[in-house]
């Protein structure tokens, strides 16, 4: 009697969330705070908080113990917004150390979940095991319609196939984790034969996993997110905003949580745009309106940034205009020391303008770059630029429109054309021409870059030829494009050594280096023509340098120790001439 009382339960269970409800999650009504669900085989209402599990991808790695801890303390403008709701009761299966026993008397871990403005679903106590049955059912459908596919638990309550996971290789490729999906000479006979009947049983395999991931609680992956931005995860708590996204796409918070997530990866222009897509669901959300004010600071739009601090509410207070007004004086100064070509003073008021909350202004650091390039100190320029945030061309161009991309293009095109990486910096200006082909600068940028390049092509080949007379002469066309470029020079100098002529490569190795002073193969030939000339002082300060540099290179400790042994020898010499002379 017992026996078949179980057994009635369980298919109650089964069939009235599966059967009945055709997979689909089903959101309980919430009254006065609590979720109710009445039970045919009992007629008592029992709460359970559903259990989530993750798989590990490639990319991401959750860890299972955020499903025993969720709460997550707020914190101003950092960390990602938490709704609240009030706590619901705790369940009477559970003991006081946050645990519930199972069917079998084991105890489990229960979700001690961070308050929500949507409460968890309840379900019932005869469901607990519907993750296993799920399972049994969705490898009896498999064998059914012939498929022999892997399974992968997705969350509690549910399974996916392997070759539904978007973010997974597909089966028959290669190894995901420590897992190997690998298929065998009659699975690949069988998709050869009948290559329809395959994909149409993976696409209603698919259905049904999809439907089965839709009991998946958008507000648990948001504070699981939480947690993750707290610590520091970013890349994994924006892939559960994205999650929790897609399940939910009207919730300004997710969209709000995955800007903080966005800005703290260094990819500002899609925050901004997550954050204004909050705004716009939710006009009157004082955290976001403080988020895309501090986001807009940040790149230097001051007025947008203080409309949108004014529009805060309680989140912003007065130190954040001063701030903001702060960033639109020093960007005055910034215009007016350019319009008077004053570059030491644009180098100093672009790096107090970052230093004062603008720091990922693409403008501010193209200015910057610039007046290090007016002023002929090539590796700044470079590392200036480099300290930019990286922006995708496509992404600027549609934030800022062609004309403002493409200046900032020529600043990057003559910065890598500077630093020797000529291919980059015909990309660039190649880039910048397509945004704005009739600006005169572009097209100046674009035929220097492309003679440039063609040079020290030329000069290579000539070089590896043996042929240093006629690479000598080729680096110099390109010279007379840019007579400051440090890599011509360097070659040039190789070429002069080949030939002899020390002196005339010291002095190129020597203009390549007041330009790059931390351009180590020029510095390095400046020290070995040195010694072929007998200067050893001039080649040991250059070696001394450069085995700061590079403490293991051979070659600098094997020329440094005989320039010092030259230089001994050279003295005494001196010294016995000295002596005879008197």
């Amino acid at each position: 009697m017992a026996e078949s009382q179980v057994k009635k339960r369980w298919r109650c269970g089964l069939l009235g969330l599966v059967g009945r409800c055709g997979l689909r999650s089903k959101r309980s009504t919430a009254t006065n705070g609590s979720h109710k669900s009445t039970m045919s085989s009992s007629n008592a209402s029992t709460a359970c908080t559903p259990n989530i599990q993750f798989t590990k991808s490639p990319g991401i790695e959750l860890n299972a113990k955020k499903l025993q801890e969720h709460k997550v303390s707020p914190e101003p403008i950092q960390l990602p917004d938490q709704t609240q709701r009030p706590i619901s009761n705790p369940s009477p299966n559970q003991n006081p150390n946050n645990q519930h026993l199972d069917n079998n008397g084991h105890q489990q871990e229960s979700n001690n979940l961070e308050p929500v403005q949507q409460q968890a679903r309840k379900v019932p106590k005869e469901a607990i095991g519907l993750s296993g049955e799920l399972e049994s059912m969705i490898i009896d459908n498999q064998k059914a319609k012939g498929i022999n596919g892997s399974m992968v638990r997705a969350s509690s309550g549910n399974v996916m196939l392997f070759g539904n996971l978007g973010n997974l290789k597909q089966p028959g490729t290669a190894a995901v984790g420590n897992q190997t999906n690998v298929q065998n000479k009659e699975e690949r006979q069988t998709s050869s034969v009948a290559p329809t009947s395959v994909s149409d049983n993976q696409e209603q395999s698919g259905t049904l996993c999809r439907e089965v991931s839709t009991r998946m609680d958008p507000e648990t992956l948001k504070t699981m997110g939480n947690e993750d931005y707290k610590n520091g995860n970013y890349v994994e708590a924006l892939a559960l905003y994205d999650a929790a996204i897609a399940i939910d796409p009207k919730k300004a918070a997710y969209r709000s949580n995955k800007s903080a997530a966005l800005a703290a990866l260094g990819r500002i222009l899609e925050a901004v745009f997550e954050c204004k897509e909050a705004i716009r669901l939710e006009p009157h959300y004082h955290k976001a309106q403080h988020r895309l004010a501090y986001l807009y600071l940040r790149l230097g739009e001051v007025e947008n940034s203080i409309y949108h601090f004014k529009h805060s509410g309680p989140e912003a207070d007065q130190e954040d205009v001063l701030k903001a007004k702060t960033v639109q004086t020093l960007l005055n100064k910034c215009t007016e020391a350019k319009r008077l070509r004053d570059w030491n003073t644009l180098i100093k008021e672009t790096e107090n303008t970052i230093g004062s909350g603008a720091d990922a202004a693409p403008h501010v650091y193209a200015l910057q770059a610039e007046a290090f390039l007016k002023s002929l100190r090539h590796q700044e320029a470079d590392d200036a630029m480099s300290r930019c945030p990286v922006l995708d061309v496509e992404m600027s161009t549609k934030y800022y429109g062609p004309i403002s991309s493409a200046g900032f293009l020529v600043v990057w095109a003559q910065v890598h054309m500077s630093s020797g990486r000529f291919g980059e910096a015909v990309e660039a200006i190649q880039r910048a021409n397509k945004l704005d082909g009739n600006n005169r600068e572009v097209s100046m940028v674009l035929r220097r870059a492309q003679a440039v390049m063609a040079a020290r092509s030329k000069g290579n080949d000539y070089f590896k030829a043996g042929r240093f007379q006629e690479a000598s002469a080729a680096y110099g066309e390109g010279l007379d494009h840019d007579s400051r470029n440090s890599v011509l020079l360097c070659n040039r100098a190789a070429c002069l050594s080949k030939m002899s002529k020390f002196d005339r490569a010291v002095e190129d190795c020597t203009a390549a280096l007041t330009v790059r002073p931390a351009y180590t193969k020029a510095r390095l030939r400046r020290a070995d023509c040195n010694a072929k000339l007998g200067n050893w002082e001039s080649a040991i300060r250059d070696y001394e340098i450069l085995s700061k540099e590079t403490p293991e290179d051979e070659e600098v400790i094997r020329g440094l120790s005989e320039a010092q042994e030259q230089l001994v020898k050279c003295q005494g010499h001196r010294e016995m001439d000295q002596e005879v002379t008197d």
